[in-house]
């Protein structure tokens, strides 16, 4: 006679299904080339010259930032995503990234862009690109949370 309860939960660890080219897509590098174009075109038109290092690091934070913004934005609405056919194909909703997996990336990727900014640039830096992150993961969520059923543009995209 065994005591094995056949409803228990699964406790053992998830392996993810995703690969690399999963987490590069939650990154949305689409839009991330365009914040780097921006970026850059700001570096080249301000006054003054810059260190090619630090432009280089800047460039680099700033995009990494922009990836981070865009990874949190997917963790917040994969269940949206997976509601209309132009998103369902992203890594949330095809399941092969949870979004505590892409919340922990986005966040990971999200301090280490600003501290890094901050720390080799300088912190006014770094305290724009953190608020620029919230804000634009924030705006865009609450743009979505509850207001995607209803607006007529999602409804023509699903």
């Amino acid at each position: 006679m065994t005591v094995v309860d056949h409803n228990a939960i699964e406790l053992s660890p998830r392996i993810s299904e995703a690969d690399v080219s999963d987490y590069v897509a939650l990154l949305k590098p689409r839009v991330m080339s365009l914040v780097i174009f921006t970026a850059l075109v700001g570096l080249a038109i301000a006054p003054g010259h810059f260190h090619p290092v630090l432009a280089f690091t800047a460039l680099l934070c700033i995009a990494v930032g922009a990836g981070a913004s865009g990874a949190l934005n997917m963790a917040l609405e994969g269940d949206i995503d997976a509601l209309m056919s132009r998103t369902a194909n992203r890594p949330i909703p095809r399941g092969r990234v949870t979004k505590p997996e892409a919340l922990a990336f986005g966040m990971t990727l999200a301090f280490f862009a600003v501290m890094t900014l901050g720390i080799l640039v300088n912190w006014l830096a770094g305290a724009l690109l953190a608020f620029t992150i919230l804000k634009g993961t924030s705006d865009i969520s609450l743009a979505t949370i509850g207001s995607s059923k209803r607006r007529p543009i999602k409804r023509l995209t699903e």
